[in-house]
């Protein structure tokens, strides 16, 4: 399957990433096919990405007429014989190895012989995803970041048997839909963005753990310092442009005292057992009553879309 090839997408999954994925593709003028278990979800769908190109239009990322004509190209049901006439299939359900391995079986003997196969899976061995696929050469990793219709970044991720042709045409094709690719060339847990968030967050639950600073202390020294930092540059450009023997100095002393845990902290497990689950229970690391919930969100997404803003007129 060449990038000139793709003309239709379905999207397995009706859920915030599903949407989000697309109406991405839908507003690139590619037609979209969008499927679910229950009519409730598919109509789910449509709310949240009516309530995303709302977003889109008052943050001017989108025009109104933009946001109309990419309605138009996206398709919603319940039968997966949709996927019979697609290009690629980008699957988006629930992340438990059994359901997957089970779903891409089934979509295998529906789908065209050339269409390319993705799951969108945070952290799953795209390997063990595709154990019933027959064809491996066409499965690969497609991971998007929430909310999916603002970040850029996705991961292309290659299973054991992923061959070379995908992985071009997946990268071609993330590029085509003003998106950022990189490609995880080994089938690692967690691939590349997760590996490097978790090893961050297990580091702030320590410094939080032994006193150091507070939480919202920690947030801030990540919004100000590095995370302003990291906006613009990576972690390798940072130490190249501060000095690799700086950073070399640094390791040789600060590495031995970084957190090495091999299970989740304490503080966590607490807020966990107690049902302190974040923004979904309204509380966790802070609170999220009374409407703050959706103010945090709120401010979330308004920083997305002033970074978005700064790259499309760069």
């Amino acid at each position: 399957m060449d990038l000139k090839d793709i003309k239709k997408v379905g999207v397995a999954g009706a859920g915030t990433m599903g949407s989000g994925i697309a109406q991405t593709f839908a507003q690139k003028g590619y037609e979209v096919v969008i499927t679910d278990i229950s009519e409730a979800f598919l109509e789910n769908a449509k709310k949240i990405i009516s309530i995303n190109n709302t977003n889109l239009i008052e943050e001017k990322i989108i025009t109104k007429l933009e946001a109309e004509e990419s309605i138009k190209n996206i398709k919603y049901t319940t039968d997966k014989n949709a996927f019979s006439d697609v290009d690629i299939i980008i699957e988006c359900i629930v992340e438990k190895m059994d359901i997957k391995q089970d779903f891409w079986r089934e979509v295998e003997e529906i789908a065209k012989k050339d269409a390319i196969f993705a799951t969108n899976t945070s952290g799953l061995s795209i390997t063990e995803i595709c154990k019933k696929v027959e064809d491996k050469g066409r499965f690969i990793g497609m991971h998007w970041w929430n909310p999916p219709h603002i970040i850029p970044l996705i991961e292309v991720i290659r299973g054991e048997e992923t061959n070379d042709e995908t992985v071009d045409t997946l990268v071609k094709l993330v590029k085509e839909i003003g998106r950022e690719p990189v490609v995880v060339q080994k089938d690692a847990n967690g691939f590349i963005g997760n590996r490097i968030q978790f090893a961050v967050f297990r580091e702030a639950l320590k410094i939080v753990d032994e006193g150091i600073a507070t939480v919202e202390d920690v947030d801030k020294a990540m919004k100000y310092g590095l995370g302003f930092r990291y906006a613009t540059i990576g972690p390798f450009e940072t130490a190249d442009l501060g000095g690799l023997d700086t950073f070399y100095y640094i390791s040789s002393y600060l590495f031995n005292e970084l957190s090495d845990a091999k299970e989740p902290s304490d503080t966590l497990k607490n807020l966990v057992n107690n049902e302190n689950l974040g923004v979904k229970s309204g509380k966790g690391f802070y609170d999220y009553s009374d409407g703050k919930d959706e103010e945090a969100m709120a401010h979330r997404d308004k920083m997305f879309f002033k970074m978005l803003r700064e790259i499309h007129n760069g």
